[in-house]
């Protein structure tokens, strides 16, 4: 029999044999049988008819997906900084146009009724009480604290404290954009503390933004119509002690379960009780119930809404910055409300008609440009 094998274009010629009976000394007739041969394999290698996958397609099949994972994880990551940066601006929105509020009615109250720290006193204890019916009605979670926490608030309640009745005082003697062109400075202040204080160091360029901040606000205090020395003092005193307060604030958030919200309510708590007896010293209340009285006659029963709603917008806006200060530095938290008193500034002039002069606008743009130059040099750090 004969016949040829194909496979795979692979060919075994024909072939002839003899098989011999040796059971016989006469042979036979032949007999054709397919040969057995082995094929020969050029370099053990493997026929077919497919197409051969090269380890080349394997390696791309690879990058691509792990170029597609990494992509994912890039879009997930730009998706949660937007998110988070989107909630700082709410944060930062919300608190300047609550402090624009405060202030108009703080200033209202202070007009009439010229008595800085029992206004600053009913500033907190109307905050104190909000969140103690907050925690008792379960509309906010109550924090859970003890004594450690209690000792490390202190400090920060106590700066907080000085810090408030001092920009109360301040308000009460100068115009409120005054007041505000001086706080500008807190900058500086914030670089002064944390270099010879703290031991920080910063480059030349966040140093020589400070020389337009504390210039602008030189020129707005020299130039100022209503200067006074007591407004003046009050709002640096105010800078001074708001730095500390925010840098003590940071480290006594860290590692701490609680909230930023429930933080500066229990911060309420502290520095209304210290402050009260030092309210009750400076002022009493013989002369509280003398001014009240006058104010109501003069204002009607107005003065109570502004008195009511002056401690209700300072709690509110000082909550939200706390909740700011949960996402972001001290520094950045300074400059947020620097920025802020662009909007208190202008919003003042407007409502109470505040005279202002070119000379004194200047000092104050300046001071502003000097806080936007200070932003620039701690981003580049």
């Amino acid at each position: 029999m004969i016949f040829s094998l194909k496979h795979s274009n692979l060919t075994i010629p024909r072939c002839n044999s003899k098989i011999i009976d040796h059971r016989r000394n006469s042979p036979v007739k032949s007999l054709v049988l397919p040969p057995v041969s082995i094929p020969r394999f050029n370099k053990l290698s493997v026929v077919s008819n497919s197409k051969p996958l090269h380890v080349s397609s394997i390696q791309n099949l690879v990058c691509k997906a792990y170029e597609a994972d990494r992509s994912d994880g890039e879009f997930v990551v730009e998706k949660t900084e937007a998110a988070k940066r989107a909630k700082i601006g709410f944060y930062f929105a919300t608190w300047w146009f609550l402090n624009v509020i405060f202030n108009i009615y703080n200033k209202k109250v202070l007009n009439a009724f010229p008595y800085p720290w029992l206004t600053s006193t009913l500033s907190l204890a109307a905050g104190s009480a909000i969140m103690l019916i907050s925690w008792a009605t379960k509309v906010a979670e109550a924090p859970t604290t003890d004594l450690d926490f209690w000792k490390s608030l202190f400090p920060v309640a106590l700066v907080h404290t000085i810090g408030h009745v001092a920009a109360t005082v301040s308000m009460s003697k100068v115009a409120v954009s005054f007041t505000h062109i001086i706080k500008s400075g807190e900058p500086a202040f914030s670089v002064l503390v944390s270099r010879f204080i703290l031991g920080e160091t910063f480059p030349m360029s966040v140093y020589l933004s400070l020389l337009p901040i504390i210039g602008g606000c030189g020129l707005a205090a020299l130039t100022e119509l209503n200067f006074n020395m007591t407004g003046f003092m009050g709002a640096m005193i105010s800078n001074l002690a708001f730095v500390f307060r925010n840098i003590f604030s940071k480290r006594g958030m860290k590692g701490k379960s609680v909230s930023g919200m429930n933080y500066y309510a229990c911060l309420s708590l502290l520095s209304l009780l210290i402050l009260t007896p030092f309210a009750i010293a400076v002022e009493g209340p013989k002369m509280w119930a003398a001014g009240w009285q006058n104010a109501v006659s003069e204002i009607g029963p107005h003065f109570i809404w502004w008195v009511a709603a002056q401690s209700i917008f300072y709690h509110f806006y000082n909550q939200v910055s706390y909740m700011s200060l949960d996402e972001i530095s001290p520094l950045t938290f300074s400059i947020g409300n620097t920025m802020k008193r662009i909007s208190v500034i202008v919003s003042s002039i407007i409502i109470f008609h505040t005279p202002v002069q070119p000379i004194n606008a200047l000092g104050a743009a300046i001071a502003i440009f000097g806080t936007f130059l200070y932003s620039q040099s701690k981003q580049k750090e």
